[in-house]
């Protein structure tokens, strides 16, 4: 009995990974992971605008030397930006409206810069598509700096006390729940960012994986292969070898995912680009300070068992929604049938990411405590209240726990239905015939 599974659970993964569309479906994952993750080179590469010198027009009407100021300080911040050597200054000696003509045609950037008595200096960005945000931030800030050099200049302040009034303002952070600290609304910032990233791969492999089984009982039904196959192993070794064999392939499709993301970064280095946390710091986000108060609040420290913990939910939900696509598949005769059944299955994993999405939202609320108990969304949910320190282990145990449970009935009563369905090829009163089955 024992070979009898064996031969079924390999039959059924070697059958899913020579499958043609297994092996197209990863030369596309890998094609759009590997350009995604650098994709500046790939436009460079093609012609891009990465290519294109952009040309920074610089009208001075102060009368008061501005343009210089502001061409030293965007030369010496605009390192910061990524390919920096295409950034130029220019002073433009014609008029506005010629000028409005030459980046019209070249996409260059036009500043006038114009005197006024009560804010010392106003300006007028004029570009004819969309500025890259970063350098329209930094355009902002040789602005900014142009401007305290004229005030410096016309109020005769010196330039200690200037640099006083330009220091950005030290902000601390006081909680009056002194369970709050900064560290953790760091934390909450970040995982808003990132977890809906991370947990997008589980989320399409569960659709994944309830498809491919539907698809091959359902195969097997049409072709009456079925019967063969029944009348040699059991429907209990038949079940249980459809739903390993399936959730290795899952982990082996996810493994696949982590090293494209994986040759995706080191391809990214070899190019010689900037890092993500580099990356990030181009745009306000400091994840360096961020990463650092994580690992000072002891944070990193409990990833020890928030990893684990979010492997074995993974793990077992992985199996729960086997079962359940398997027992469903069993009783429908074509894909098509399948395909409105697994509707429901569908709508509670989207409510599960889109509850992890939003948890941060729901701070302090029972519902969401709640929820991260509800197995076929707990996998999706509970690591991203616990990180957020919404719940704690013993919710997250108690989750896997509700799941194991599941787990069981699933099985005592799901083989049962399996046991009727699997060779039954009406597609009528499926619900009906289930719950009898299930009765019995």
């Amino acid at each position: 009995m024992r070979n009898k599974f064996n031969f079924l659970t390999k039959t059924s993964l070697i059958k899913k990974i020579n499958n043609k569309w297994f092996k197209i479906i990863n030369v596309i994952l890998a094609v759009i992971i590997l350009t995604l993750m650098n994709l500046d080179f790939v436009i460079s590469f093609f012609g891009g605008d990465f290519n294109k010198e952009t040309t920074i027009f610089v009208i001075d009407n102060t009368n008061r030397n501005s343009y210089t100021v502001f061409e030293n300080t965007f030369d010496n911040i605009k390192d910061s930006l990524r390919h920096s050597e295409k950034f130029s200054v220019e002073l433009q000696t014609k008029d506005i409206e010629y000028t409005k003509k030459i980046i019209e045609a070249t996409n260059d950037i036009l500043i006038v810069l114009e005197y006024d008595e009560i804010n010392y200096i106003n300006a007028l960005v004029i570009s004819n598509s969309y500025i890259d945000t970063i350098l329209y931030q930094l355009i902002v800030s040789s602005i900014n700096t142009t401007k305290s050099s004229v005030v410096h200049q016309e109020l005769d302040i010196s330039m200690e006390d200037l640099i006083k009034i330009n220091t950005p303002v030290e902000i601390s952070r006081e909680f009056l729940d002194e369970s709050k600290t900064e560290s953790e609304e760091n934390m909450a910032t970040i995982m808003n960012i990132v977890f809906p990233t991370l947990i997008l791969p589980f989320f399409l492999l569960v659709i994944f994986l309830v498809q491919m089984i539907g698809a091959e009982i359902n195969e097997e039904k049409t072709t009456k292969s079925m019967e063969i196959i029944i009348s040699n192993v059991s429907p209990k070794i038949h079940f249980f070898s459809k739903v390993l064999a399936s959730n290795i392939f899952v982990i082996i499709q996810g493994s696949l995912l982590l090293l494209f993301s994986f040759i995706g970064f080191q391809l990214r280095r070899l190019l010689g680009s900037k890092s993500f946390i580099d990356e990030f710091s181009d745009v306000g986000i400091n994840l360096k300070d961020i990463l650092n108060n994580l690992s000072e609040s002891g944070f990193i420290d409990k990833l020890i068992y928030v990893i684990p913990l979010t492997i074995i939910l993974f793990i077992l939900s992985f199996i729960a929604y086997s079962l359940l696509a398997g027992i469903l598949a069993s009783m429908t005769t074509n894909m098509e049938d399948f395909q409105q059944i697994q509707i429901p299955i569908m709508i509670l994993s989207l409510s599960g990411y889109y509850l992890a999405m939003m948890s941060a939202m729901f701070e302090g609320a029972l519902f969401i405590r709640i929820a991260s108990y509800i197995p076929f969304i707990s996998a999706l949910l509970a690591p991203a209240l616990l990180v957020i320190g919404q719940i704690g282990i013993l919710d997250i145990l108690l989750s896997i726990i509700i799941l194991l449970i599941l787990l069981f009935i699933m099985t005592k009563y799901g083989l049962k239905i399996y046991k009727v369905g699997i060779l039954n090829y009406s597609s009528s009163k499926l619900w009906t015939k289930m719950l009898k089955a299930a009765k019995e």
